[in-house]
């Protein structure tokens, strides 16, 4: 595996509609796009800096894996992304490698990207998000 870039750095916040002010009035970002992932339980809102992107994830039920982390740690940073060639390929060499996945096979994500997750028991405590369109 090789990741071609860092294709987002994902942060959980309680409410977009309180996020998003920060990044567009302080930072001088846009708000490029607010995308709702039903399977995961959460509401995506994008920014672009240079050929990454930020991207703010809104749990939509206390009970999904961003309502949770929110309750536990108040939000904040919540995982990197990495863009590669080939999700499943990439997920075959992590677990060859010996990180544990979350995600054997790749699933739908924001933006009709395919994902799939490494364990952060194994990627030194960063949520690891592997992306790529195929």
């Amino acid at each position: 595996m090789k990741p071609t870039h860092i294709e987002h750095i994902g942060i959980a916040v309680a409410s977009l509609d309180e996020a998003i002010p920060y990044y567009e009035k302080v930072l001088g970002l846009e708000c490029y796009a607010i995308e709702e992932v039903k399977d995961q339980k959460v509401k995506t809102a994008f920014f672009k800096v240079g050929q990454t992107k930020i991207e703010l994830l809104e749990s939509t039920d206390p009970e999904g894996p961003i309502g949770k982390f929110v309750e536990k740690n108040g939000g904040g940073m919540h995982h990197i992304a990495f863009a590669v060639e080939d999700v499943q390929a990439a997920l075959n060499d992590a677990q060859a490698a010996g990180c544990q996945l979350i995600d054997k096979t790749p699933r739908g994500g924001a933006e009709g990207l395919r994902i799939g997750f490494l364990h952060p028991k194994s990627t030194f405590r960063v949520l690891t998000e592997l992306c790529g369109t195929k």
